[in-house]
C-alpha cells in the first residue's frame, strides 16, 4: 500500500479499497499464520512479547549466570553417559569443573550456584558399572 490517499476520497473507504483489492489478489494467502487461530487476547499486555517470540523462534534463552552454569553441569552428567572411553568422560568432567571452580571463586550473579565440582573417580566408577565388561583404557575421546 504505497499509494496516497486522492483528495476527496474519504479514509475508509480508500483503506476498504486497498483492503478488498489486497485479498482479491491473494496477498492475504501469504501472511505468516494463515488459517492457524489467533494468539490468546486475554494475556496481559507484555512489551517485550516481541522480543520473546524472536528467541523462541531463534531457540535462544537468557538464563542468569548461576542458572547456565546449573544447566551445562546437568548437560555434562549427560553427555557422561554418552561417553565412549574414560579419557572423554574425564575431558568433559575437566571442563565443567573448571567452570564450577570459577563459579565458586567468583560467585556469578543471580540465584545461589548450589554447585560443587564433580568427583572424577566416583563419576568414572559410575560409568564403568554402566559399561559391564569396558576396559576403561580401551578406547580415545
Amino acid at each position: 500500500m504505497t499509494e496516497r490517499k486522492p483528495p476527496g476520497v474519504s479514509f475508509e473507504s480508500f483503506v476498504d479499497k486497498q483492503i478488498r483489492e489486497a485479498a482479491e489478489r491473494g496477498e492475504f494467502r501469504k501472511l505468516a499464520g494463515f488459517g492457524r487461530p489467533l494468539a490468546d487476547d486475554t494475556a496481559p499486555y507484555d512489551e517485550l512479547w516481541w522480543i520473546k517470540l524472536k528467541m523462541h523462534r531463534e531457540g535462544a534463552s537468557v538464563l542468569p549466570p548461576a542458572l547456565a552454569l546449573r544447566k551445562d553441569a546437568e548437560d555434562a552428567r549427560e553427555a557422561v553417559d554418552g561417553a565412549v572411553s574414560e579419557a572423554q568422560v574425564r575431558r568433559i568432567l575437566g571442563e565443567i569443573n573448571t567452570r564450577i571452580a570459577e563459579a565458586l571463586h567468583r560467585p556469578p550473579p543471580g540465584p545461589p550456584l548450589n554447585l560443587k565440582p564433580f568427583d572424577v573417580e566416583t563419576v568414572l566408577a559410575e560409568w564403568r558399572e554402566s559399561r559391564p565388561g569396558v576396559d576403561g583404557e580401551r578406547g580415545v575421546g
